[in-house]
């Protein structure tokens, strides 16, 4: 075992060592020697991301012992496939000089906006250790490139920041240790009794309570438009949205999400932070699964939220052949009573799609279950698909229709 783990370790000590760091300018990354040592003036460091002037991305990697390389992208959609649809290349093939310097750049240029990115190694999927900036997810960790020109650029020292904290908790209803990231606005911290709304912000499937921040920025675009004037300040709290049996977190029958939020998530920041602890200033959204929990869990608590944002989201999702009528109308008779009350106390429902989104069959019925009880709706339609670029732009349109 041990002399597995020798191996297995002497494999990947050339990826670790020679891994390029972003710092190195593209002219001596490109000349560089991948097998002479770095960390030295006459030999610089591979720069193993770059983004060109038409926004296209060279990736480097150094892997002499490699025999086969990828670039891949979480986020990048049509630029590195990845698996939507299905059958589509699985990333970006990288290839090797003498040296044993792998790159690639992509055919198409990527939007402006911060992407998660990999290596995969031979099979292996390898975070680049020389990177920056990591987002983690529910499946591990991915390094981030920021191509500039976004209205959402990681940071911005012009204006004034809120605060993200990591919150532990115990859930009584799920008896287990959980975790929230919770953002609290600018001047929050200098204490006074001024109180604040809360928007409940939840991720997706393949996601976990950091990526609304680490991917999603949710605290630079709050920044941003608390600083224009556009949102009144407000704390976000982004739980976990997987609960521990995995498979309950997107059932339809399953409340777990729910009764951790509402029984041990809620209470806690009203007792911890300087909330309005009322419906009225009680705000949930969510992307993906996400939307999901908000359909489940936020529109059918009138007492709880007033205000509820779906993003990339439908009702009766969970066939294998998208959108399934039975789901629905299970959904319609055993929360009648509860969507019925919505309609007539929720201040917005706000529902975001993508017009390429691999769900979005469910805007019509999902429109029509609103409609048959009553529910008032901002329908926003937009281009693209299932990304983070389309869920950083709907946060940006719902955050400012919150709490008038």
């Amino acid at each position: 075992m041990r002399g597995r783990k020798t191996k297995q370790f002497s494999r990947l000590l050339p990826i670790l060592l020679c891994a390029g760091a972003a710092t190195a300018h593209p002219a001596q990354a490109q000349n560089a020697s991948c097998q002479k040592p770095w960390f030295t003036p006459q030999a610089p460091p591979v720069q193993s991301v770059e983004v060109l002037p038409d926004g296209r991305v060279t990736f480097r990697l150094c892997a002499p012992q490699a025999h086969d390389v990828l670039a891949t992208s979480s986020d990048a959609g049509e630029v590195i496939p990845m698996g939507f649809p299905v059958g589509t290349p699985q990333g970006l093939a990288l290839t090797r000089d003498d040296t044993g310097l792998w790159s690639g750049t992509t055919a198409k240029p990527f939007k402006p906006g911060p992407y998660r990115y990999a290596f995969r190694v031979d099979g292996v999927r390898t975070a680049d250790p020389y990177a920056q900036a990591f987002s983690r997810t529910r499946y591990g960790i991915e390094a981030v490139l920021e191509v500039p020109g976004s209205q959402f650029q990681a940071w911005d020292a012009s204006l004034p920041h809120g605060a993200v904290a990591s919150v532990d908790y115990w859930s009584a209803s799920l008896k287990a240790k959980r975790r929230a990231h919770v953002y609290t606005p600018p001047g929050y911290e200098k204490g006074g009794s001024q109180r604040y709304p809360v928007l409940y912000l939840v991720h997706g499937a393949g996601d976990n309570d950091e990526s609304w921040t680490g991917i999603g920025h949710a605290n630079q675009i709050l920044d941003r438009l608390i600083a224009a004037g556009k949102v009144k300040p407000m704390i976000v709290v982004m739980p976990d949205g997987h609960t521990p049996d995995a498979a309950r977190a997107i059932d339809f029958h399953a409340h777990d999400f729910g009764d951790d939020l509402t029984r041990d998530l809620i209470p806690l920041i009203d007792r911890t932070y300087r909330s309005t602890p009322t419906a009225d200033a009680r705000a949930m959204a969510g992307l993906s699964m996400g939307g999901s929990h908000a359909i489940r869990e936020g529109l059918t608590r009138p007492g709880t939220f007033h205000w509820i944002g779906i993003f990339s989201m439908g009702v009766g999702i969970g066939s294998q052949t998208g959108v399934d009528p039975k789901r629905i109308e299970e959904y319609a008779t055993e929360n009648a009573a509860a969507l019925k009350q919505a309609g007539r106390d929720m201040h917005l429902v706000y529902f975001a799609m993508g017009r390429e989104d691999f769900l979005y069959a469910s805007v019509k019925p999902t429109r029509e279950v609103f409609d048959r009880f009553g529910i008032a709706h901002v329908y926003h339609e937009s281009e693209g698909g299932h990304t983070w670029m389309n869920w950083r732009d709907y946060l940006a349109d719902f955050a400012p229709r919150l709490f008038k």
